[in-house]
C-alpha cells in the first residue's frame, strides 16, 4: 500500500468547512447550484454547509454509522450531494459515489462490493425533458442486492417531484437531520472514499484515497497549478461521480475557501449552447474545468457563438482540460473564443489530481506546445517506455510510467484487492507505476498522451496514435467530430478505419467527404498510415466524463460480443455505427451490443 504521512491525523470535513467558519468566513458563499434544467440558482453559504453537514452526521451516527463504516451516495449534481460526502467524512466513515444515472444492476455491484451501512440518495434527476426516478431505480438496486442497508436517506426534490418513500427502508432527509457533531480525527492514511472506475461492472474496481496525501495535494493544487485566490468563483464543469467532481467540485475548492460553481445542465441543450458563457458572466467564473468534448459540443451547433457573444467573459483568466485528448482545431476555437489560456493536463481516476499539468501559480509559460499535456507535476517522475521496457528516445511512442514512489494523493490501494492493485499497477514494469497510457516526451520535456496504450493502432509493425489521426481528420472544415480505430487487415495486422460526424447543415456526398479525408491524412500522417476506410455517422459513443469508446467500436467491428459500459451517454447510437461498420464491409457477423445503459 501507498502510505504517507504516517501518524498524523486530520479530519476532511473540518479542513472544508469548520476552519473557514472558525475564521469569520462563514456568510462566504461555497457553493453555486446553478440548474436550467429546474429554473433555480441556489447559493449555499459555509455557515449553511456547516450546519446541514454536521447534523446529518449526527443523523448518520443515530442510523449506527461509525467510524470506517461506507455510506453509498446515489444522487444529483446538487448541494445535498456535497453536504452527503462531507457528513460521512465528518464522522470517519467512508463515502463512496454512484454516478446518479447508473442502473439498478450497476448500483447494485457497487452497493455489494461496498457494503454501506447507509445510502443516501435523491428521490429524482432531471434530464432535458426527462425526469430520471433514481428513489425506484434505488429501491431495484437494493432489492435484488445480497448486502441490505439499514436505511435510505432520500433527499425529495420537492419543486421536480414528490415519492412516497417505503415505510421500512427509507427515512426523509429532514427527518435524518439530528443533533450536530464534531468531527472525528482519522489517520492520515485512512480512507476517505472509494471510487469505482468505469466499465469494471463485472469485477469491481475501486479505488481507495488515503485521506491525508489527497487532502495536501488538492490545497496545494488549487493555486499552483489552478491559479485560484480565495475571492475567486471556480467552476468546475464535471459530475461528483467521476474524481474530478470529488477532487475539485467538492474537496478542492472547499479546502482552499473558495466559491465552487454546481452546473446541472448541458453545454447546448439546457435550452441553448450559450449556457457556458451566462454562467461565466452571471457569476464571474475565474476559471473553469471541463473536458474537451463539451466545447466540441458548442462549437459544432454554433461555431459563430451567436448565442454566447450577448456575455461578458472578463472574470475568465484560464480553462483547464482534462479526460481526453483535445485536438488541435478544438483547442484553437475556444482560444480564439475565450480569449485566454487553454491549458491541458493529464491524470487519471488512480492519482485523483494531475500528473502532468501547465502550472500557472508557478508562473510556467503558458504558450505551450500544441498537444502536450504539460510537465510532470511535483512528485511525479515520468518515464516512456519502449515495448522492451527500455526508455524511449524523445519524441518516441511508448508506455508511460512513473518512477516510485508515487507523490501524495494517489490511490492506497484497490478496496478489498490489494493482491489486483499489485498485479495492475506494479507488476509488469517492476519499480514503476504502470499508467497504461501511451505518448511520448520531448527535448524540452513535456509529455504528450495520446491514447490509451490500447488505442494504439499497429499498421504493418508501425505503431500509430489514434489521437494523431483523429487531429488530421478533424482540420477537415465539415467535420466536428471524429473517432479512429484500429480493424483487422490480413496483409498489415490493422488499418485504421474512421467514423466521423458532421457539422450542423452540412450537405456534402459521404462518398466525396471521404475521399478527401482520406486525402487529409495522407498529406498529414503519409501512405504509411494506410488509411482508406471512412464512414458518417449521427453522433460517437462517449461516457459521461468524455471518453470515447474506441475499443467497443473495434470490437463490433471484430464481430466480437461487446457490453457497452453504463457510463456511456447513450448506447442507441451502437445501432447506427454498427449500419456505418457494416458499410465498409466490418461488423458482418456482429452480435447486437448487450447495452449495459444508464437509465438516463
Amino acid at each position: 500500500m501507498h502510505v504517507m504521512y504516517v501518524g498524523g491525523k486530520l479530519n476532511a470535513c473540518y479542513n472544508a468547512i469548520d476552519r473557514h467558519v472558525l475564521a469569520d468566513k462563514g456568510s462566504k458563499v461555497a457553493l453555486i447550484h446553478d440548474s436550467p434544467t429546474t429554473n433555480t440558482v441556489r447559493h449555499v453559504t459555509y455557515n449553511e454547509l456547516y450546519d446541514k453537514v454536521s447534523r446529518l452526521a449526527g443523523g448518520l451516527r443515530r442510523l449506527g454509522v461509525q467510524k470506517g463504516d461506507r455510506v453509498v451516495i446515489y444522487m444529483p449534481l446538487i448541494p445535498e450531494a456535497i453536504i452527503a460526502m462531507l457528513a460521512t467524512a465528518r464522522i470517519g466513515a467512508v463515502h463512496s459515489v454512484v454516478f446518479g444515472g447508473f442502473a439498478a444492476s450497476e448500483l447494485c455491484t457497487r452497493i455489494e462490493h461496498a457494503e454501506p451501512k447507509v445510502i443516501i440518495a435523491a428521490n429524482c434527476g432531471v434530464e432535458p425533458h426527462k425526469i430520471i426516478y433514481y428513489l425506484d431505480i434505488l429501491h431495484e438496486a437494493v432489492a435484488m442486492s445480497r448486502w441490505k442497508p439499514a436505511k435510505n436517506i432520500i433527499y425529495r426534490r420537492a419543486n421536480i417531484l414528490m415519492s412516497d418513500l417505503h415505510e421500512t427502508w427509507d427515512i426523509a432527509w429532514e427527518n435524518a437531520l439530528d443533533t450536530p457533531v464534531d468531527c472525528v480525527p482519522v489517520d492520515a492514511n485512512d480512507p476517505l472514499y472509494i471510487l469505482y472506475t468505469s466499465g469494471t461492472t463485472d469485477k469491481p474496481k475501486g479505488i481507495q484515497r488515503p485521506i491525508g496525501g489527497h487532502l495536501v495535494t488538492l490545497m496545494y493544487t488549487m493555486n499552483t497549478i489552478y491559479g485560484l485566490q480565495q475571492d475567486d468563483v471556480w467552476w468546475n464543469a464535471s459530475d461528483l461521480g467521476w474524481v474530478v467532481g470529488h477532487s475539485y467540485i467538492c474537496y478542492g475548492p472547499l479546502l482552499y475557501g473558495a466559491t465552487s460553481v454546481m452546473y446541472e445542465g448541458k453545454p447546448d441543450r439546457t435550452p441553448d449552447p450559450g449556457q457556458y458563457f451566462r454562467i461565466i458572466d452571471q457569476h464571474k467564473v475565474s476559471a473553469i474545468f471541463s473536458v474537451p468534448t463539451a466545447f466540441r459540443v458548442i462549437r459544432r451547433v454554433d461555431p459563430d457563438v451567436t448565442y454566447g457573444r450577448k456575455y461578458s467573459l472578463k472574470s475568465l483568466r484560464a480553462i483547464f482540460i482534462a479526460g481526453e485528448h483535445c485536438d488541435l482545431e478544438t483547442m484553437k476555437w475556444m482560444r480564439k473564443t475565450f480569449k485566454v489560456p487553454v491549458l491541458n493536463q493529464w491524470w487519471q481516476t488512480e492519482t485523483g489530481s494531475a500528473i502532468t499539468a501547465t502550472c500557472v501559480g508557478f508562473a510556467q509559460n503558458l504558450q505551450t506546445p500544441p498537444f502536450t499535456t504539460g510537465l510532470p507535476y511535483c512528485g511525479y517522475d515520468i518515464y516512456v517506455l519502449d515495448k522492451n521496457g527500455h526508455e524511449a528516445k524523445p519524441n518516441e511512442l511508448g508506455r508511460i510510467v512513473v518512477k516510485l514512489p508515487l507523490p501524495p494523493g494517489n490511490m492506497a490501494t484497490l478496496y478489498r484487492s490489494d493482491e489486483l492493485f499489485r498485479k495492475t499497477y506494479f507488476q509488469r514494469f517492476p519499480g514503476y507505476y504502470d499508467t497504461m497510457d501511451a505518448g511520448y516526451k520531448d527535448e524540452n520535456g513535456y509529455i504528450y498522451v495520446t491514447a490509451r496504450d490500447d488505442d494504439v493502432i499497429n499498421v504493418a509493425g508501425h505503431r500509430i496514435s489514434t489521437s494523431s489521426l483523429e487531429d488530421a481528420i478533424l482540420r477537415h472544415p465539415d467535420v466536428a467530430d471524429a473517432a479512429v480505430f484500429g480493424v483487422p487487415e490480413p496483409t498489415k495486422g490493422q488499418i485504421p478505419l474512421c467514423l466521423y460526424v458532421t457539422k450542423a447543415n452540412v450537405s456534402r456526398p459521404a462518398a466525396k467527404m471521404s475521399v478527401e479525408l482520406i486525402n487529409i491524412i495522407r498529406e498529414v500522417i503519409g501512405p504509411i498510415a494506410a488509411f482508406k476506410l471512412a464512414a458518417q455517422v449521427q453522433s460517437l459513443p462517449r461516457t459521461r466524463s468524455g471518453k470515447t469508446l474506441r475499443k467497443s467500436m473495434a470490437d463490433l467491428a471484430a464481430n466480437k460480443h461487446i457490453t457497452i459500459p453504463a457510463t456511456v451517454e447513450d448506447a442507441t447510437v451502437f445501432v447506427d455505427i454498427k449500419r456505418a461498420l457494416r458499410e465498409l464491409g466490418y461488423a458482418m457477423a456482429a452480435p447486437d451490443p448487450e447495452l449495459r445503459q444508464t437509465v438516463r
